[in-house]
């Protein structure tokens, strides 16, 4: 059971990578490359949209949404392609980081923190 899990997480791995790379191919449509650029900046962020120490919430999103999002992804790149960009991805040893999509995550949550503070400001002033 365990070697199963650890050849699913690997196989999700060099999928993230080769929907990474897919993202930045002129061969794939610019509605795949969308949804590719996204799911693997979440995947390869550093930091989660929903942070894992929130109980339950916090592991949600990277033991259903991501896997659900890669899913989604490989349906919309051309099979050929995607088997191309599986091939490349297993041949990268390092894992790249997206620090665009960890900016963009930091952003969304100081937005939130200030979204909510005023909110609160308002009314304790108002």
């Amino acid at each position: 059971m365990l070697t199963a899990v650890k050849a699913w997480a690997r196989r999700l791995k060099r999928d993230v990578v080769a929907l990474w790379l897919a993202a930045r191919d002129p061969r794939v449509p610019w509605y795949a490359k969308a949804v590719c650029a996204g799911v693997a900046a979440y995947a390869l962020s550093p930091i989660d949209l929903i942070p894992d120490v929130i109980p339950v919430l916090g592991l949600l999103d990277d033991l259903v949404f991501v896997p659900l999002g890669i899913l989604l992804a490989i349906r919309l790149v051309p099979p050929p392609l995607m088997a191309e960009f599986r091939a490349e991805a297993e041949r990268r040893a390092e894992r790249p980081t997206s620090r665009a999509a960890a900016a963009a995550i930091v952003g969304l949550w100081l937005a939130t923190a200030a979204v909510l503070i005023w909110a609160l400001w308002s009314r304790a002033t108002g």
